[in-house]
């Protein structure tokens, strides 16, 4: 991290450029070659749920700058590197640009809503479905917390919908909202299609953000 001592900084970003320097999970993300420290959430879920195993298949939505898909090779054994162990694959997806990762295919620059997407993803995959969908996506905040609530709330339900598309019976979805009225609509949506549906906030998620994940396992659709 660089900073550029002659600028003038506010307050605010005085606060947040300590909190960073100080963060353990930025130290251990740059310790252990993490791409950011949000891979520690996903780390922490795995470890305690273990929703990622050898050979399963992977689709990371909102996947830049790429942390959670490199646990998810690391866990599906995407390289092969445990021959005893079936090869899973990773598959990430990102309206932003997404450097390249040994193990992961990524779809750099495209919208997960396009049709177009979704049939290049569909081509993709092993078998046109797969086992996890994993989603830490969030959009363009514009500081109004109701707004940005309701905007994730509707990425989360427009990815569920097209769960049906792409998501295999039994499988699993984890998706990232924050807190508000619409929660326990996305909740109910949720428990609509899988049969186990749980409320996680891991330790890497700062305690003073209204984050928190859906874990949702054991698909009922066909």
């Amino acid at each position: 991290l660089h900073t550029t001592v002659c600028l003038k900084k506010t307050g605010t970003e005085h606060w947040w450029l300590e909190r960073h320097l100080k963060d353990p999970f930025v130290k251990a993300a740059k310790r252990q070659h993490y791409r950011c420290r949000s891979a520690f959430k996903l780390l922490e879920i795995d470890d305690k749920l273990h929703i990622l195993r050898p050979g399963l298949s992977v689709l990371d939505c909102g996947a830049a700058p790429g942390a959670w898909s490199q646990v998810a090779v690391e866990r599906v054994n995407a390289l092969g590197t445990d021959p005893a162990v079936p090869t899973g694959f990773v598959l990430g997806v990102d309206l932003l640009r997404i450097s390249p990762l040994e193990g992961a295919v990524f779809l750099s620059e495209a919208d997960i809503a396009d049709p177009r997407t979704m049939r290049t993803i569909q081509s993709l995959l092993p078998a046109e479905k797969v086992d996890v969908i994993l989603s830490d996506m969030a959009p363009n905040a514009t500081g109004i917390k109701e707004l940005d609530h309701q905007k994730l709330i509707n990425l989360c339900l427009g990815l569920l919908n097209l769960s049906q598309s792409i998501l295999k019976p039994k499988g699993t979805m984890l998706c990232k909202f924050w807190d508000g009225r619409e929660s326990r609509l996305l909740q109910n949506r949720l428990k609509d299609q899988f049969q186990d549906v749980r409320t996680i906030k891991p330790q890497a998620s700062r305690k003073d953000s209204a984050e928190s994940y859906y874990l949702a396992r054991l698909y009922k659709g066909k």
